[in-house]
């Protein structure tokens, strides 16, 4: 029978039918199962408790979400190289060379490349491999000269020079390490070496076709250096001499000196020298020249007497002054060099030296570091092959636990494994959550969860150990909530048993249970009256104290030491202003009286045994609405909106209704068998007994006193 005419089974779970995936034919079936009928259509590769590395696998597109039609791709491939597709349901972490189908080409070549890897890990004789020997390529790769990935290490050959080269080029240009660990280069790299020392060379050599490049022939860079230290006072000293031709009058204060010396001269001018420096290159006169020793600025002697030496000596020899003709020569002189140093190229090799690069580019060196990548890049496929069993080991271990949460939710569902979206385990408030969730994206949770119908506590965690963090979310499904608040703290636990700090951040509030839901009316109320009760006594302590400081401070500063008379007497009590405010509250009073008095008289009117049930049907209007609401919530809480809100295309309902979420947050109760000690010596002391039953005596006699004055009532009319 073709996969096309496959016979499904199905099971209603959390109100959805799902398909039951129990075999390897179901799993290969799976690309004629409507779509409509997966639980899900897409979800995030990261984030989720399962290995990122195989979900990156997966993703062919590498846009970060793992989809139908990538997960069908895995599962045919996957198909074509083991023998029994049975065994992905086993999820197992070993992978048995035997289960290769070797019927088939790239069967023999997975084979091949398994047996390879356990030959360089030390292991020739074992019969199989688990994901942490196929994804340590280190160790697969350690002893091979050639792996495939077009980069060579120093180990890649014995010869003394092309080590030395290619130490060079690591050094000057950069690396990448191969897959055995070692630092090395690819041929992007030694192409980019060989580019430079070339333009480098060809830079160096415009100094021997033109002589005017270099003035100062192999000392031109150091005479460079000592001109440009000195240039801008010389070219300043110049411009000032000229203003002081155009006015004479302005030399005085072109020199500007008197005055800022005086300002040091109290001073170490050991100490003063940046001040100094300031002051121009020497004394300022119309048409001066520049003097190449006496007179000369003492912050500025040490760099005057480089420029005379290394320049002025050897174009002006025996000169003891330069007017600006002499200067301009200067200038020019060296107007081709930095021409030169402008346009210089293939820097990135210039420490090597011209003589150094000249070896390399006159020897065949490169071009054997070349020879040597292509011999690597010729080991591509085999090495590939060896990759490709870590992706075989990893789909074999991991891919239908990624199916069986993405199709069918059946982790999620199951007492047995938390689904891959379950982060770990909350602890709060006496109770576990075991439903907490990462959150990737908190802006769209806060528009989506609402619609979760879920109580939901946020939580910023933190790990001391590793100074991890995270958000989760976790769904409170059983309990009440009374002291649940933002700012509280708890415990959380990851899937790994780490510990994190939690603080709650957000509380999204909506029924957990009917027994909540019976209470809560109750609890309201509760709550306005403490509310209500606390603002007026706050209100009259705050009115108490502002008439007192009033009073205080009105008071006269000798009212304390001069005497009072005596206050005329008070005006006495008229009553008959009074009588409409009495009257007024007798007959409200009266009408509460008789209000009460109705129903404490019918109900005294009624059987004994309907007694019971009528104080139920006073609970149930007051509870009854509440109680109603969060039946019908409660049955309607969907984990979907939480899921979408994370990156996921959830395609169908997840119900968490009432009994599932009783299994997934845990009250705490006392281990079975346990001795509990009620003796509590800072429990609240009971009442003694005479008094318990003086009040029972006394409630009892009231009842007896009602029941015989109505029945009295009743003979008498």
């Amino acid at each position: 029978m073709s996969n096309q005419n496959h016979i499904w089974s199905f099971s209603s779970v959390g109100g959805v039918k799902r398909v039951n995936l129990e075999s390897g034919k179901d799993l290969e079936a799976l690309e004629y199962l409507d779509q409509k009928l997966w639980t899900a259509l897409s979800c995030p590769v990261y984030g989720l408790e399962i290995d990122h590395k195989t979900l990156e696998l997966i993703d062919e597109d590498k846009d970060g979400q793992i989809k139908v039609a990538e997960i069908l791709a895995a599962i045919k491939w996957i198909s074509s190289v083991i023998n029994n597709t049975d065994d992905l349901l086993k999820q197992a972490s070993f992978f048995p060379l035997s289960a290769i189908n070797t019927q088939t080409d790239e069967g023999k070549i997975l084979l091949s490349s398994a047996q390879t890897i356990l030959r360089n890990l030390g292991k020739p004789d074992a019969n199989g491999l688990s994901v942490e020997d196929t994804s340590d390529t280190v160790k697969i790769f350690a002893n091979t000269a050639f792996n495939g990935d077009g980069i060579i290490s120093e180990d890649s050959s014995d010869n003394l020079e092309l080590k030395t080269l290619l130490h060079e080029i690591i050094t000057l240009v950069g690396s990448t390490n191969d897959r055995n660990g070692k630092v090395g280069i690819n041929s992007e790299q030694l192409l980019a070496f060989s580019d430079a020392c070339q333009a480098y060379a060809a830079w160096q050599q415009k100094t021997n076709d033109d002589r005017h490049i270099l003035p100062f022939g192999n000392e031109t860079p150091e005479a460079y250096l000592s001109y440009l230290a000195i240039k801008p006072k010389i070219d300043d000293y110049y411009l000032r001499c000229r203003l002081a031709a155009f006015d004479a009058d302005s030399t005085a204060i072109l020199n500007a000196l008197v005055s800022r010396i005086e300002s040091i001269t109290n001073k170490d001018l050991s100490k003063c020298l940046d001040e100094i420096s300031t002051y121009p290159l020497a004394k300022i006169e119309a048409a001066k020249k520049l003097p190449l020793s006496n007179g000369i600025n003492p912050a500025w002697e040490a760099q005057m007497n480089e420029f005379r030496h290394s320049v002025c000596m050897v174009l002006f020899d025996g000169k003891t002054e330069l007017d600006e003709k002499d200067w301009q020569i200067i200038i020019n002189k060296f107007n081709a060099y930095e021409q030169w140093m402008a346009e210089k190229e293939g820097s990135s090799v210039e420490s090597l030296g011209i003589l150094r690069i000249q070896s390399i580019l006159s020897n065949d060196s490169i071009q054997q570091l070349l020879a040597i990548i292509e011999k690597d890049k010729a080991l591509e496929n085999e090495a590939n092959n060896i990759i490709l069993v870590d992706k075989l080991v990893r789909y074999y271990r991991d891919l239908f636990t990624l199916i069986k949460n993405f199709v069918t939710f059946y982790d999620l569902y199951s007492p047995d494994f938390p689904a891959v979206f379950q982060a770990g385990t909350l602890y709060i408030d006496q109770r576990s959550c075991d439903l907490c969730i990462k959150v990737s994206d908190m802006p769209k949770h806060n528009t989506m969860v609402a619609l979760s119908g879920m109580f939901l506590i946020y939580c910023d965690c933190v790990s001391k150990s590793t100074n991890e963090k995270m958000t989760i979310v976790a769904a409170l499904t059983n309990g009440d909530i009374d002291n649940l608040i933002v700012g509280r703290n708890a415990l959380f636990y990851d899937r790994a048993g780490n510990d994190y700090d939690a603080t709650v951040i957000k509380i999204v509030d909506n029924p957990i249970s009917i027994r909540q839901a019976f209470w809560s009316p109750y609890r309201k109320i509760s709550e306005f009256i403490r509310k209500q009760t606390n603002k007026f006594a706050s209100d009259q302590d705050n009115k108490v104290q502002a008439s007192a400081s009033s009073s205080i401070e009105a008071m006269p500063s000798q009212a304390i030491a001069t005497p009072v008379p005596d206050a005329a007497p008070p005006a006495p009590f008229d009553v008959g202003k009074f009588v409409g405010i009495f009257a007024a509250i007798g007959l409200a009073l009266g009408a509460i009286g008789t209000a009460l008095a109705s129903v404490v008289t019918g109900f005294m009117q009624l059987i004994w045994w309907k007694m019971p049930i009528a104080v139920s049907g006073i609970l149930l209007v007051i509870s009854g609405p509440s109680m109603i609401m969060a039946f019908f919530k409660l049955r309607k809480r969907n984990l979907a909106p939480i899921l979408d809100a994370n990156g996921w295309a959830i395609n169908a309902r997840v119900i968490i209704n009432i009994q599932f979420g009783n299994t997934l947050t845990h009250l705490a109760n006392l281990p079975k068998g346990a001795k509990l000690n009620m003796n509590d010596p800072f429990g609240k002391k009971s009442r003694p007994m005479w008094q318990i039953v003086l009040l029972l005596s006394a409630l009892v006699g009231g009842i007896l006193y009602l029941l015989i004055s109505y029945e009295l009532i009743k003979i008498h009319f």
